[in-house]
């Protein structure tokens, strides 16, 4: 009797493990269930996704790269400044590969002229070195706010689909085809806010780095200003 209350219970238990085999699912066959329209939103997506990834972390190097200057380095140029050995100041910015090194080697080949048209140099190379920092910055913030909206478009292709087998069944919709609708409605609205949040959250730290080169390249042409104004 005990042995087939064992195969009785064996057998009640078969089919919750069958469901429950059926019932799992991947990440990817979720993202790609939505039918045509969703899979399209969802490629477009991971293709902003790795764009955006792509372009953060070659700013963040990039940007990294550019605020490494060496301590002693404004200590020298002002050394050879004052002792009016200009040559061996050009070389020095030369040999540092910075934006703050080809600011102070901007305003090191104006020496001699008016200190207005020094300052005026030092910002149009400031500009130019601002715009490089920022290059291709502006495209992770587009992808910040256009991935949330194509994901919202997939959400209302979701319900058109969803809605449209509802009007042509008249009541009596396929349950797999209605479903096809929600899951391009739900998938890619996810998959939209993920992406956004993530370029949304790499476009604000590479624009607090930048902002952090630049105090430094404003600091270093105050600094080389200064130098200049001091009486001889």
């Amino acid at each position: 009797m005990f042995i087939n209350l064992l195969q009785e219970v064996t057998d009640q238990a078969d089919p919750v493990a069958e469901v429950s085999e059926e019932k799992s699912i991947s990440l990817l066959e979720l993202l790609f269930s939505g039918g045509l329209g969703g899979t399209i939103i969802i490629i477009i997506l991971a293709v902003l996704l790795f764009a955006g990834i792509y372009i953060y972390f070659e700013r963040l190097f990039a940007i990294k790269a550019a605020s490494k200057t060496d301590k002693n380095f404004m200590s020298q140029i002002k050394d050879n400044v004052s002792s009016g050995n200009i040559e061996a100041a050009k070389v020095r910015c030369a040999q540092e590969n910075s934006p703050v090194a080809r600011l102070t080697a901007k305003g090191i080949s104006r020496i001699g002229n008016p200190l207005e048209d020094i300052n005026t140099a030092i910002e149009n190379a400031g500009r130019l070195e601002v715009y490089k920092l920022e290059k291709n910055v502006s495209i992770l913030a587009t992808v910040a706010g256009a991935a949330p909206m194509i994901g919202f478009l997939g959400t209302v292709i979701g319900m058109v689909l969803a809605f449209h087998e509802l009007a042509t069944s008249s009541g009596q919709a396929e349950m797999g085809l209605l479903a096809e609708g929600i899951y391009t409605a739900m998938t890619t609205t996810v998959a939209g806010l993920v992406v956004g949040i993530i370029a949304y959250i790499g476009y604000n730290h590479l624009v607090v780095k930048t902002d952090k080169v630049v105090h430094q390249m404003e600091a270093t042409a105050v600094d080389f200003l200064d130098l200049l104004n001091e009486p001889t």
